[in-house]
Parts: C-alpha cells; structure tokens; sequence
C-alpha cells in the first residue's frame, strides 16, 4: 500500500512539470525520460537532485560560467611595477687612469754640409771672433756667408781654406790676421754654425759682410746689400 502511494506521488509530480514544461525548454526534457519508481521522500529527492532535471540545470549553469570574463594573471605587468618603484642605487665607477702621453723630441736637423770637429771648432771660433756682442741671428748670418764662399768658384771649395784664405798681403778675416781666431767659442756660436750647416737660410748667397762704422776698405761698399743684422750689413 506504502509503495503504491508514493508511486502516485511520483506520477503527479512528474504531470505536473510536464504540464508546466509547455511553455519551459527545460522542463520539457524531462518527459523524454522514464518515471522511476521510488519508495519513500529520499529517494524521490535523491532522484530530483541526480536525474535529468538537474543534468541540465547543471549544463546551463556551466554554459553561464563559460561566459564569465577570464583576467588571467600577468607576472610581466607585476614585475614591471615593482621595477618602477624600486629606488635606483648609486652607479660607483672606478676611476680611469690616464696613461701619459709620450713626447717624442724632434729629429735633430741633418747638416747639409759635412764636417770635421776640428773644421767645425775652427768655424765657431772664427764667428765667435767676428760676431762677438751680436745677436744669434748676426752670428748665424755670418756662417752663412762663410757657407756661401765654400759653394762660390770665386773662393776655396773648403770652410777651412775659405777662413784661412790670404789676400793681397793679408788675411781674408782680421780675427785670423789679429789671433782673435784662437779664442774659445761660446754656446750661441757653436749652435749659431750647427743651424747655417742645414743650409735652411741661404741669406740670398750673401758672400760678404762689414761694419760700415769701421770699414777701410771703400771697394766693399759698392757691393749689393741685402740684409742688415745688427752692426753688419750683408752684400753679394
């Protein structure tokens, strides 16, 4: 009797929904199935809670959760936060040292001519004798002319023939004539020959110099002049 009653149940519930189910698509679906059999309140409730109608309240509520928006998580982005909030450290850089630069001197000038050390101590004597009390320059000038009677046809072809030259009945040079020539050179002689060696300034092929203040000899002043340094006066 018992199980008779409850099957009644069972089948007006099942009417019911049917009924209801005209105008619900998900109800509708439970007609499709069988009507079970139970037994008592549990079972129709178990039958409820695991049957058809709840598969497809089920299905539906997954289709919703489906649609559910999805942020997925970025480590970039969190990184690159943490990144910028982050207080920079001072950069420490070792000091770098600067290796010296190397100073290469000059080559020293290659003399043009060639000579001896005795020739060339005779040379700077012999300008230290007549441009004593001149500048630098007057004394390289007079070295240069000594030059110039070397490479002259008109005088000895050597610096010491040219300085120890006789004319007439004298010396070429009063310092050779007077002994001056014997006195010790100075530095600015000594550099003063070095210098007219190079040959760099031939002062126009100058081949005589005098002191118009003292000169005797009126012939030397018809030459050419050229240049005047100091006391001197340059001709060709």
């Amino acid at each position: 009797m018992k199980n008779t009653y409850f099957k009644k149940v069972a089948v007006a519930c099942v009417a019911t929904f049917a009924f209801i189910g005209i105008h619900n698509s998900t109800v509708e679906a439970i007609t499709e199935y069988e009507v079970v059999n139970v037994d008592s309140l549990a079972e129709i409730g178990q039958a409820y809670a695991y049957g058809p109608i709840m598969y497809e309240m089920k299905q539906e509520n997954n289709e919703f959760d489906d649609e559910k928006e999805f942020i997925p998580y970025k480590p970039d982005l969190f990184e690159k936060q943490s990144q910028e909030t982050k207080v920079d450290e001072p950069v420490i850089t070792e000091p770098q040292t600067k290796e010296p630069e190397v100073v290469v001197p000059p080559e020293p000038t290659t003399p043009a001519v060639s000579i001896s050390n005795d020739e060339k101590d005779l040379f700077a004597r012999l300008v230290e004798a007549e441009a004593k009390g001149e500048s630098y320059e007057g004394k390289v000038a007079v070295a240069t002319v000594v030059l110039n009677r070397v490479d002259s046809p008109e005088f000895p072809d050597t610096i010491s023939g040219v300085i120890n030259e006789v004319v007439g009945d004298a010396y070429a040079f009063s310092p050779v004539q007077n002994g001056k020539i014997n006195d010790s050179a100075s530095d600015d002689s000594i550099r003063a020959v070095e210098e007219a060696l190079t040959r760099q300034d031939r002062l126009n092929d100058c081949i005589y110099f005098y002191n118009p203040d003292i000169a005797t000899d009126t012939w030397i002043t018809t030459r050419e002049v050229v240049k005047t340094v100091g006391n001197h006066v340059f001709a060709k």
